[in-house]
């Protein structure tokens, strides 16, 4: 018996064109023809967007520049066909052969030597197709085709109405104007399988305080006979096992391990190891493996000092130690997020480091981060707070209570502890972004967070408590009595994890320092300030747009109205801006002197508060201001700086 094979589509020469709807599979009525493409076949890198092999190609413009995103849209309403011929020598031995796409941006079919073997309608959950019985001698051709995606998911709507799988911030947000990524995210992968594989493999870690050794749950699903275990640190052997296929399937605990504790950023080192599963036969021969990288920390969460005896724990005790949770909400680096490479990770994510984050919230409006970025994050010590994939809409922000839609849900969420749970960076689940009922129980009029009385919720509880024991779930960040935090309640135990404010709050300094003096909150999982960015950026983008005034009046600075501040700035100085320059000058120094209040003083206070995360940390898109820290070109804003002074100073 001959061992799994494993072929990475990456390598092929991928073409993509573009039909009008259905039309790639019709026949013309009149003439009797197939139908060709209305946007004629270009190369396509795949993992990639239709947008980017376009724009590669000539066909459109640079959607960063002016107002040209808006030329961009027209891709919606065409379909798109990803081909490739896979090698003939890929298939000499007749055995199983598995089309394995990890990630599919958004709904389609998979056609493969002209029969339809599969449809694809969820972009956050992995698919996988038998192409075995479709198999030619010579010339097998493959085509992934995404159909028309959903017309609407973007920031103002309705949560529980939205029911089509696709990340949401493309269709627009407060920081991104609309660019409908469609394509293929992930890796797309061929199996050969000779009858044995592994066909999953997991794995949870946990660090002994008492012994300073570590623990290693390990389970599967194996069709062969035999497994072997191998924990290593580099050459290293610290335990292995050869288990049976059924006891690989019921689980092993290894305790006592000699490993080193993981520590996040700035509290100390980040080893890791490598466990590996080996699938052999009788006679030794190994036909798959299966490896993971793991690290070992323990995590306790305690309540915050003062709070209410019914609040829920804010303090993060890493390996015995309180740790204030200080970082930046990760939302997705380009809209076409196919197209990105593990280098556009490691370089921000390097800079976060040197900043002193160790945390990061990823945001509930995107997607599961890919696995570049978990790897980074463990090997940096950036703990993560991953959301699952929901998110608020503004008229109305509630989870959704159907049945198929709650069932689609935990399997996304299932799919997503799958991925990523031995990763020795994650801390936390989260069901995500701003759930909330709305003012109701509120003399304010903030909203409430949703419970974990939802049914939703209760099922997502559920299922991390099965699947991934011992971690954290939380129903919403916020969470807790109240959605923000408004001073005429501080006092009265009602502001758990918060979000906001996103400015001042008030409208001048002493209005902001009489906030944050009287602030109870237990946590701030989101707060910020906007500041322009770079009077370069803005030029540079501008696309022979007027870059100023900064007002509605101009469609430049219109798109991302929500931070537009130049009449604070007249009302402040007293006359206009004589410059662009000077108006990011100011502007710039306004987010600085907001953020580093707000974050001095949820240090000062710790351990009354576990921890603040700002709102956002970097620019998707080259936004003339915004509430991010880090601007599109990749450089530190000075509310940065200050904010990472604050952040290592204080930092144990």
């Amino acid at each position: 018996m001959s061992a799994k094979k494993t072929y990475n589509l990456v390598e092929l020469a991928w073409t993509v064109s573009g039909y009008l709807p259905t039309a790639w599979m019709a026949k013309s009525m009149e003439l009797g023809f197939i139908m060709e493409p209305e946007i004629p076949a270009v190369p396509v890198q795949v993992p990639g967007s239709v947008q980017g092999a376009l724009r590669a190609a000539g066909v459109l413009p640079d959607w960063f520049v002016g107002l040209n995103s808006r030329d961009c849209e027209w891709i919606e309403h065409r379909e798109w066909m990803f081909t490739a011929i896979l090698p003939d020598e890929w298939f000499t031995d007749g055995s199983r052969v598995v089309l394995n796409c990890d990630g599919l941006d958004g709904n389609g079919v998979v056609v493969f030597n002209s029969k339809q073997v599969g449809t694809f309608n969820n972009a956050f959950i992995p698919y996988q197709f038998d192409l075995t019985d479709d198999v030619h001698p010579t010339e097998n051709k493959l085509h992934l085709i995404f159909e028309l995606p959903p017309r609407w998911l973007g920031q103002i709507g309705y949560t529980s109405q939205m029911k089509d799988w696709k990340p949401r911030f493309n269709y627009t947000w407060d920081w991104i104007p609309r660019i409908v990524q469609i394509g293929p995210w992930e890796p797309v992968t061929v199996q050969i399988i000779n009858d044995a594989e592994i066909e999953s493999f997991r794995c949870r870690s946990d660090y002994d305080l008492a012994t300073a050794t570590g623990t290693l749950w390990l389970k599967g699903t194996a069709t062969g006979d035999m497994v072997s275990l191998t924990l290593r640190d580099g050459e290293t052997i610290l335990r292995s096992a050869v288990l049976s296929a059924h006891e690989f399937a019921t689980g092993v605990e290894w305790s006592a391990l000699p490993v080193a504790a993981w520590w996040p950023n700035g509290t100390g080192s980040q080893p890791l190891y490598t466990i590996t599963a080996e699938l052999h036969d009788n006679n030794a021969t190994c036909l798959d493996v299966e490896q993971r990288t793991i690290g070992f920390k323990h995590i306790d969460w305690q309540a915050c000092a003062g709070a209410p005896i019914d609040a829920d724990p804010w303090i993060c005790v890493v390996n015995g130690q309180p740790l204030f949770l200080q970082g930046i909400d990760w939302t997705p680096i380009l809209p076409t997020f196919a197209d990105l490479t593990e280098e556009h990770y490691q370089k921000l994510i390097e800079q976060y480091v040197a900043l002193g984050c160790n945390i990061f919230r990823v945001w509930g409006g995107a997607y599961l981060e890919k696995e570049w970025f978990y790897q980074l994050c463990d090997k940096h010590g950036i703990l993560v707070w991953q959301e699952f994939s929901l998110c608020s809409s503004g008229h109305e922000n509630w989870p959704h209570e159907d049945e198929p839609s709650m069932d689609t849900l935990v399997q996304i969420a299932e799919s997503y502890i799958i991925r990523r749970q031995h990763h020795a960076a994650l801390l936390m689940w989260c069901g995500g972004n701003e759930l909330q009922e709305g003012t109701k129980g509120s003399k304010t009029g903030v909203g409430i967070p949703v419970t974990m009385d939802h049914p939703l919720m209760q099922r997502w509880q559920d299922l991390v408590t099965r699947e991934d024991p011992g971690r954290r779930f939380m129903p919403s960040s916020a969470s807790g009595p109240r959605f923000i935090a408004d001073m005429k309640e501080f006092g009265q135990g009602l502001n758990w994890d918060v979000h906001g404010p996103w400015n001042g709050p008030g409208e001048n300094p002493e209005d902001w320092a009489a906030y944050w003096q009287q602030d109870d909150a237990l946590f701030r999982s989101e707060t910020g300030a906007p500041g322009a960015c770079g009077a370069d950026i803005i030029r540079h983008y501008a696309g022979g747009l007027a870059v100023a005034p900064g007002t509605m009046d101009s469609p430049l600075w219109r798109r991302f109205y929500w931070w537009l501040e130049w009449d604070v700035f007249i009302k402040e100085q007293g006359h206009e801006p004589e410059s662009l320059e000077e108006y990011v000058m100011w502007s710039q120094a306004r987010q600085t002197t907001i953020l580093s209040l707000a974050v001095g003083s949820c240090k000062t206070r710790f351990p009354g508060i576990g921890g603040v995360i700002l709102w956002m940390g970097h620019d998707s898109f080259p936004c003339a201001t915004n509430t991010s820290i880090i601007d599109f070109w990749g450089r530190p804003k000075p509310a940065a700086l200050a904010v990472a002074k604050i952040f290592r100073n204080q930092q144990k």
